[in-house]
């Protein structure tokens, strides 16, 4: 597993991650995601509703995982939107 998710499972046991495309896309309305992970196998309307909410409140979005990958970091089954809702793991995470 690379550094990237193991940093992403810190950041799950510290509760700084949330999942979910609404419980996300939510998280982007009130400004408290700095990052978002969306899976690489994800649904075309459901990437085009995460990358174009997260396009109008300026977060940057990683497509660079598949669903197994973000699911297993965390911990949890077929999760294909995290968010991270801590300014210091984002730095770290985009890094």
């Amino acid at each position: 597993m690379d550094k990237i998710l193991l940093n992403l499972g810190l950041a799950k046991r510290a509760g700084h991650v949330i999942s979910g495309t609404d419980m996300v896309t939510e998280g982007l309305r009130n400004n408290s995601i700095y990052l978002v992970f969306l899976a690489s196998d994800t649904a075309i309307n459901t990437t085009k509703k995460i990358t174009d909410k997260a396009k109008t409140y300026n977060v940057d979005v990683n497509k660079n995982y598949s669903c197994n990958d973000l699911s297993q970091a965390i911990g949890k089954k077929n999760v294909h939107v995290i968010g991270i809702m801590d300014r210091g793991f984002a730095k770290l995470l985009k890094e």
